[in-house]
């Protein structure tokens, strides 16, 4: 595969041929009734079985579809084996305003001694008080208390689209809407600047670097931007993202001439429905899987190119009209949520909506939403089936779980 297209998102349902995951590990099992609610989930993981669950996902894209599956932990190994990369992360994620002043040189020196792979599940899996060497978490131990976090976890690094987003030929490194979430981008922007794999490609970064600096109200998850294909980009505007960083983005897609439009999906701002891919998303060119309770108040904000800026124009058709008219699509097919209302409302807390193309009309679904599923094969989508018991508690199935680094056009 040329360098040239080794890069580009050009679709939600194009053949998949690059992806980044990330199989949970230590930062899952740090998570505890007590601290769940702040790490930003709703329950506790087993983490053994979700990382079995997550092997069989990435396992029938490898095996089955022939997608090249790249796993953050082993891409961030490689960025801190060299001393540039290790160094870009360390100065930013080991600052006083962090770990505050107390152990923070000691802290840094120590971390700067791990081998790539335990550096790696640190950064990932967090530092406790306990686990600092004596000469210096003693007195941290005396402070905080032996259970405290030095480095906090980052459980959520298991949803890989939200850091950043690759839109057409460039990737946006995205600041996240929670402090619990910003470490994520850093390492996504570490990877994408040292990596062998990266860091000579032909792409650009489009918005959000450099990576941890104050952005004010702008935030954008990767859970809201769906690249659609012909110079159009959706973007959710709801719980995390808002209208502040979407005409950031605008503008410098505009700019670039790598967009012609952008529209906007105002959102209700509630937790169920955190990212417009929680209650739609492409299974085919021409097919969607809703939760209509939400598409229904959807309000649509398309953006365009203007003289000197952008203009913005509040569309009167419903969200689903606009998308059919941008995407130049005859008749949008459409597959709620399935079964009744109670089936429906717990079909789309499990991620029944949050399906992921591995190419036009097959998709991967959690197995435990049964309905959505039948009503998707009718309409004769491909549903291959994963295991979510655990996976699914975390609130994101397989489209929150992929971050496509190369995705055909349709």
């Amino acid at each position: 595969m040329s360098t040239e297209s080794q890069f580009g998102v050009h679709s939600e349902v194009g053949k998949l041929r690059r992806v980044i995951v990330h199989r949970p590990g230590r930062e899952m099992r740090r998570l505890t009734p007590t601290n769940a609610s702040d790490l930003l989930f709703d329950d506790v993981i087993w983490a053994r079985r979700a990382g079995e669950e997550h092997d069989a996902f990435v396992d029938l894209m490898r095996d089955d579809f022939d997608i090249e599956v790249m796993r953050v932990h082993e891409l961030l190994a490689d960025v801190v084996a060299q001393p540039e990369g290790r160094s870009y992360i360390l100065d930013r994620k080991l600052t006083t305003d962090e770990i505050g002043v107390l152990g923070a040189t000691e802290l840094r020196a120590w971390m700067d001694e791990m081998d790539p792979t335990n550096l790696v599940d640190h950064l990932i899996g967090g530092v406790t008080v306990s686990e600092l060497p004596s000469d210096f978490g003693g007195t941290l131990a005396k402070a905080w208390g032996t259970n405290e976090f030095v480095v906090p976890p980052l459980p959520n690094q298991l949803f890989t689209r939200d850091s950043s987003c690759w839109i057409y030929g460039g990737v946006t490194l995205n600041p996240m809407f929670y402090p619990a979430r910003r470490q994520e981008t850093l390492h996504l922007a570490a990877i994408y600047k040292f990596h062998p794999a990266f860091r000579d490609g032909d792409f650009s970064i489009w918005w959000g670097d450099p990576p941890g600096i104050d952005r004010g109200n702008s935030m954008i998850e990767g859970g809201d931007v769906m690249p659609v294909g012909d110079g159009v980009v959706l973007i959710g505007m709801g719980e995390r993202t808002t209208y502040q960083a979407i005409g950031q983005v605008a503008q410098t897609l505009f700019d670039a001439g790598a967009a012609s439009r952008v529209i906007a999906a105002k959102m209700p701002h509630d937790r169920a429905s955190m990212h417009l891919d929680t209650v739609f998303t492409f299974c085919d060119r021409d097919l969607v899987t809703v939760y209509q309770p939400v598409i229904d108040q959807i309000k649509p904000v398309s953006y365009y190119p203007g003289d000197g800026g952008i203009e913005v124009v509040e569309e009167t058709d419903d969200w689903l009209t606009v998308v059919q008219k941008a995407m130049g699509i005859d008749q949008l097919r459409v597959v709620q949520t399935g079964g009744d209302v109670f089936q429906q409302e717990r079909e789309q807390w499990d991620d029944g909506n949050n399906v992921v193309a591995l190419e036009p009309g097959v998709v991967v679904a959690y197995r435990r939403n049964e309905w959505t599923n039948a009503q998707l094969r009718k309409a004769g989508i491909t549903v291959l089936e994963i295991a979510g018991g655990e996976l699914g508690r975390g609130r994101g199935g397989g489209h929150c779980m992929t971050c496509p680094v190369l995705r055909d056009p349709i």
